[in-house]
């Protein structure tokens, strides 16, 4: 089958190729036809070796499909379900998910760790323990979730990372308040997603950053008060909060400088929410003493920092009622041999998100 490959970790370009097997099928497991995947920023991030992950690797963690077939002892799906691709699934028994933190299970992560492709040279790794560029891949059946027959397998993939994330930091994490002010650093398709939150949750004023100008444009559409460039944002934060600090800021990019730069952006008092995946050596810096005078608080959000079935299920019933703007998210759309050309669309922002048709 094809699947696109990436070779050795920095490599800018994946090699879309044909003698590719999904290995590993079994009892607990689920054989997936993809039918439409995501590019999502983690994905370029695992490539150059921002996210850890075992090389070679099949990127996508984004994605939605048919179930081909199940192993025994399978219950949650059948053969024909279309089903979106988890790339978290919760194990329901560590401490984790006992305490209803299921966002925080482990379990998906060690399957990052097991070879779930194969070539005539040898292994290839799944990102995330998935890897969704391929035409077939192997799951754990946790990993593969029923979705209802109205939704399309591209509305679906989004589901299944970036708008779960972006919502739900806004949602669940953050819990914005209603008649707030907020700011959104990055808005690609997890930033737009915040944004799409915070107006859900009835904030007064949300400001979009980013440098690219197509990108604020968007945000607008997709519910942003105002859209200005990272330089604009002490401008903005004047004319907003007369210099005070916004209520919530979002950090969407993973960096340290645009996590410092929300920081200050906050009011005291306020909240950051950290929603973008960053290196493990890149260190931000806070003293002791603004950290006990600024009672901001700092709130990481993995994965929405919810029960993600749960957010799947609510994303679902916001589409349908027309709340949430998924469609319009998608800007761009390419077949699996034209990955690259999607991977160079998000580098330079021309894409929000990118639909890979497989």
């Amino acid at each position: 089958m094809r699947a696109a490959v990436l070779h050795e970790t920095g490599q800018d370009k994946l090699d879309v190729l044909d003698d590719v097997e999904a290995v590993g099928f079994g009892p607990g497991k689920a054989r997936i036809r993809v039918r439409a995947t995501g590019l999502c920023h983690s994905d370029v991030s695992a490539m150059n070796g921002v996210l850890p992950q075992p090389a070679p690797f099949v990127p996508g963690h984004e994605g939605a499909g048919e179930v081909l077939d199940v192993g025994d002892g399978v219950t949650n799906v059948k053969r024909g379900d279309r089903v979106l691709v988890c790339w978290l699934p919760a194990c329901g028994g560590c401490p984790a998910c006992k305490r209803g933190q299921t966002e925080l299970c482990l379990a998906g992560f060690m399957n990052a760790g097991t070879p779930n492709f194969k070539r005539p040279q040898g292994d290839v790794f799944g990102f995330a323990g998935t890897g969704t560029f391929a035409e077939e891949v192997v799951v754990d059946a946790a990993c593969a979730v029923p979705i209802p027959d109205d939704v399309p397998f591209d509305i679906a993939a989004l589901i299944g990372c970036g708008v779960t994330t972006g919502l739900g930091a806004a949602l669940n994490t953050a819990d914005v308040a209603a008649g707030s002010s907020v700011a959104v650093i990055g808005c690609g398709g997890v930033g737009v997603s915040v944004i799409q939150g915070a107006r859900l949750k009835g904030a007064a004023h949300i400001v979009a950053v980013d440098p690219v100008a197509a990108r604020r444009e968007l945000a607008l559409r997709f519910g942003a008060s105002e859209a200005v460039a990272p330089d604009a944002l002490g401008d903005a934060k004047q004319r907003a909060t007369a210099g005070e600090g916004f209520d919530y800021v979002f950090e969407v990019v993973g960096k340290s400088a645009t996590a410092r730069a929300a920081y200050e952006a906050t009011r005291r008092g306020g909240t950051l929410c950290v929603v973008g995946a960053g290196a493990m050596d890149d260190q931000v810096q806070f003293n002791m003493f603004e950290l006990f005078f600024d009672e901001k608080r700092i709130l990481p959000s993995l994965y929405g920092g919810g029960d993600v079935l749960r957010s799947y299920e609510r994303s679902i019933a916001l589409w349908r009622a027309g709340r949430v703007d998924l469609e319009g998210m998608i800007t761009h759309r390419v077949r699996l041999a034209e990955i690259n050309e999607a991977l160079e669309q998000m580098r330079t922002g021309a894409a929000l998100r990118t639909c890979i048709e497989i």
